[in-house]
């Protein structure tokens, strides 16, 4: 599966406002790891920043003045979203200024959800910590991801860690193992069962995957409050 982790910075909080883009971030992923692939533009919105944005962000109207223009980009930032499945923490502000943005460039642009489907993280984390804090600050330090270097808002930057924050919130999903069990199940459904090749390269992990391995089950032990199996079987 094809996913690109999206988040944007902008003038204001309204389209409907005349308030526009002016940074779009996206991390791209691959069944559920990183490709190295990434879209990064600051856009001149046309128009003065509000003074809360400036604030949060740190863009102002002097440095977007030189950036190319949302048209300017708009096709290369449609290939690389195009048939994806977009990772955006609270998703109708994001795709609602997208949206108004290729509105703006005529009907021959169709809206962002007829092009990708959306996956909401704010959503799925409600729905995992009903009455909790969900933001992306929360959800940083809820699930141990390092956001310190996080002073102001930047869309590549809060993608990072929207990426970051992804992978832990739905650990277990869509690993591996499932997609060995499928495979079991369907060489032992097989009427003549296929013969595993005895010459298949065998890679071993390295000290580095060992060491992620080891602050992967860290955080799963701190989060379970001790009660981590694959960190007691591994110390047994």
């Amino acid at each position: 599966m094809r996913q690109v982790v999206l988040d944007t910075e902008t003038t204001g909080l309204d389209p409907a406002r005349g308030h526009r883009v002016v940074e779009i971030g996206c991390i791209e992923l691959v069944e559920r790891r990183r490709t190295g692939r990434e879209f990064q533009r600051y856009l001149n919105p046309e128009r003065a920043m509000d003074f809360g944005a400036i604030e949060v962000t740190g863009l102002t109207e002097e440095f977007l003045r030189d950036k190319p223009l949302f048209r300017q980009v708009a096709e290369e930032f449609l290939a690389f979203v195009d048939g994806a499945e977009l990772i955006i923490h609270n998703a109708a502000f994001d795709v609602g200024f997208l949206n108004a943005e290729l509105a703006l460039l005529g009907t021959s642009f169709a809206p962002l959800e007829q092009r990708c489907s959306v996956l909401d993280t704010l959503a799925l984390a409600r729905e995992k910590y009903p009455g909790q804090k969900n933001s992306l600050d929360a959800l940083c330090k809820r699930l141990q991801v390092d956001s310190a270097h996080r002073r102001l808002h930047g869309a590549l930057l809060d993608a990072n860690l929207l990426t970051d924050v992804y992978l832990a919130l739905t650990a277990g999903q869509g690993d591996l193992g499932f997609e060995v069990a499928e495979m079991v199940r369907t060489v032992n459904s097989t009427p003549n069962p296929v013969r595993l090749s005895s010459s298949l390269r065998v890679v071993y992990a390295d000290v580095i995957d060992v060491e992620c391995h080891q602050l992967r089950l860290q955080q799963v032990n701190k989060a379970s409050k001790g009660n981590c199996l694959w960190l007691s079987a591994d110390q047994s």
